[in-house]
């Protein structure tokens, strides 16, 4: 058997590539945000800002997703002097052909920097017929297929001794950042409809699911799906971050109640009677582009609010 040893890597040279180029009141971020497919307009929220472009960065891949840009953005929010953030615009996702290892990367390297809580965000698809087209879903649990079945992103020789070998994902997403989270959408005087609690699904992608499938995951206790968050998630949560994790609902899955019979059809044709041949639905990522541009601000200011209570406990 081969015993856990740390693997090398390149967090001083990553480390040495960031703090290089930040002034010295943006080298500690309290605060980590990933930005999801069409929401990377959070950085709207920084004042202060500077970018980094992943090339710019030892260990970083580059994301080749549209919708997702490929910078470290860095910057203050809040009152006053402001709570130090950074903030992924554009993540890594397996089906782009990247290590696992690679996909959470990132986000150790935000622990690294000092980073204490995680912000995650995501696009998804309804599983839960409940949920419309619009609303954010705080992510209570997640169902990860790919974790019980050979793409957990910890599998491998731990990255440093003092991190956990096998570690409790019960308590995943903080019921504290959740909280502080509705309290900030009570003072946005947002509708109650516009939030909502669930279960997130991972699934590796890049297919959008069949209707099969979706039935399967809604079957499992699923609300939503996507194809990212839960190996940052992870990850972080064996760093010791604090996690909030926001879905926003773009497309509803195509989860029909029965399947369209091309038998009866064409029984049908034969007997002279006129069929109407229904036109297939299918979800496009233009779709989901869309919907993130149109409520990225209502999440914006979500996250912003929840940073300037974090600020004040």
């Amino acid at each position: 058997m081969i015993p856990d040893q740390p693997t090398t890597s390149p967090f001083p040279a990553t480390l040495d590539a960031i703090v290089c180029r930040l002034p010295e009141k943006l080298c500690k971020p309290k605060i980590g945000i990933i930005c999801g497919s069409g929401l990377g307009g959070l950085v709207d929220a920084l004042r202060e800002t500077i970018l980094i472009p992943y090339a710019a960065i030892p260990g970083f891949a580059q994301s080749s997703v549209p919708g997702h840009k490929s910078s470290l953005a860095f910057g203050l929010i809040g009152a006053g002097e402001g709570v130090p953030v950074v903030a992924m615009l554009g993540r890594f996702h397996p089906y782009e052909g990247h290590e696992l290892s690679t996909v959470v990367y990132p986000v150790q390297v935000m622990a690294k920097l000092g980073v204490t809580d995680l912000i995650v965000t995501n696009a998804s698809g309804a599983l839960n017929p409940n949920l419309s087209v619009g609303t954010i879903v705080v992510i209570h649990d997640h169902l990860a297929l790919p974790n019980l079945t050979g793409m957990n992103p910890l599998l491998g020789p731990l990255i440093s001794p003092e991190l956990p070998r096998f570690l409790a994902v019960s308590d995943a997403y903080s019921t504290s950042l959740r909280r502080l989270l509705f309290l900030a959408s009570h003072q946005l005087s947002l509708e109650t409809d516009a939030l909502a609690e669930g279960v997130y699904a991972w699934v590796s992608g890049p297919t959008y699911e069949s209707p099969a499938e979706g039935r399967f995951l809604r079957n499992a206790g699923a609300d939503v799906v996507g194809m990212s968050t839960v190996p940052e998630v992870v990850a972080a949560r064996q760093e010791g971050l604090n996690v909030l994790a926001l879905s926003l609902v773009t497309n509803a899955v195509v989860i029909p109640d029965k399947y369209r019979s091309v038998k009866e059809e064409v029984m049908a044709e034969l007997m002279g009677k006129s069929v109407e041949l229904a036109v297939p639905e299918v979800v496009s990522h233009e779709e989901v582009l869309a919907v993130g541009q149109e409520k990225g601000n209502v999440m914006r200011k979500l996250v912003e609010r929840v940073i300037e209570m974090l600020s004040r406990n």
